[in-house]
């Protein structure tokens, strides 16, 4: 999904990613995105974002689609839903060793005194990444994911090529998301359910200690916090 900023997406981008992801196959600039095998050989229609105007238009036009109504769910998401919630709470756990021991006893109740939580997000858990063990989430039935948190989950996330290899070869889909880890660290692979949705806490990066918690959240990409990238510690950086 095209991003104007990390969690905040524009409105014809909102429509057409999500009206893509519903509406037609797999795409191929799905395996431009990450290239975890996914989408090879299918093919989709040119210019998505045409053919979700026109649906829009048509669904105004029929009174079957509020536009006021449409307005404030994607406000929802430009404003209030996405990564940077995550974000947030990755980066307070990693300023506040009390919050963090929270987080890691009862997430939904630590997640909620931010100020997330609701659909999606009722039973969290959170998954402490460390030099030894590296959490990874996947949704092998569906694409079961913790909305409040992280907002709308990307294509790559819901393929069956993700959710079938990530279970089989974990190391091998990491590598082709950039991350390749030493064989001593455990890699430990989540199953995410309507009943349980996961958030990995990522190892903060070392040369962070003279930055606020504000700062630190900068450096934490949606990625990350499913468990398929690290946090970099580059100023103003992503992993």
């Amino acid at each position: 999904m095209s991003k104007s900023s990390e969690g905040q997406v524009d409105r014809r981008t909102f429509l057409s990613s999500s009206a893509a992801s519903l509406l037609v196959p797999l795409q191929s600039t799905q395996a431009q995105e990450r290239p975890v095998g996914v989408g090879n050989g299918q093919s989709v229609a040119s210019n998505p974002a045409l053919r979700v105007k026109a649906l829009e238009s048509l669904l105004i036009e029929k009174g079957m689609v509020d536009p006021a109504t449409l307005d404030a769910i994607v406000e929802s998401y430009e404003s209030k839903i996405g990564p940077r919630n995550g974000a947030h709470v990755v980066a307070r756990a990693w300023v506040d060793s009390e919050y963090k021991a929270r987080l890691l006893t009862d997430a939904t109740a630590a997640i909620a005194e931010l100020g997330y939580g609701g659909s999606q997000g009722d039973h969290m858990m959170v998954l402490e990444n460390t030099p030894t063990v590296h959490n990874l989430v996947v949704c092998t039935l569906c694409s079961c994911y913790p909305w409040p948190v992280l907002g709308l989950p990307p294509t790559w996330y819901k393929s069956p090529a993700y959710r079938a290899r990530v279970v089989i070869d974990p190391r091998g889909v990491l590598r082709e998301f950039g991350l390749d880890l030493p064989e001593d660290v455990e890699v430990r692979v989540w199953d995410s359910n309507a009943q349980t949705r996961y958030l990995v806490l990522p190892e903060r990066p070392a040369g962070t200690e003279h930055l606020g918690e504000a700062d630190l959240a900068a450096l934490v990409s949606r990625d990350s916090m499913v468990g398929t990238a690290k946090v970099a510690a580059a100023a103003g950086g992503r992993s």
